[in-house]
């Protein structure tokens, strides 16, 4: 399993509500693609959404997250971490 970490634009004034219904989205669902969506994170000033996961490959993270309603902009390979 790889780290991958998607951007998600367009989404200024997005709440604290919204960004938990969404992860909550994804996560309802994930393990259909062996996803683990392990964090997610919001600046609603600038619109962005960031999500960091585990997972086979890229487009299971896209899947999961069109099926859920929101698809990433960018999804990014993490290989290394400290």
């Amino acid at each position: 399993m790889s780290k991958f970490m998607d951007v998600h634009r367009g989404m200024v004034g997005i709440t604290d509500q919204q960004l938990r219904e969404a992860h909550a989205a994804d996560t309802a669902i994930q393990d259909e693609e062996g996803v683990t969506f392990e964090h997610a994170w919001a600046d609603p000033d600038d619109g962005v959404v960031y999500c960091l996961s585990e997972a086979p490959n890229a487009d299971a993270v896209q899947r999961i997250h069109q099926r859920a309603g929101h698809p990433a902009d960018e999804i990014h390979p993490v290989p290394l971490t400290v």
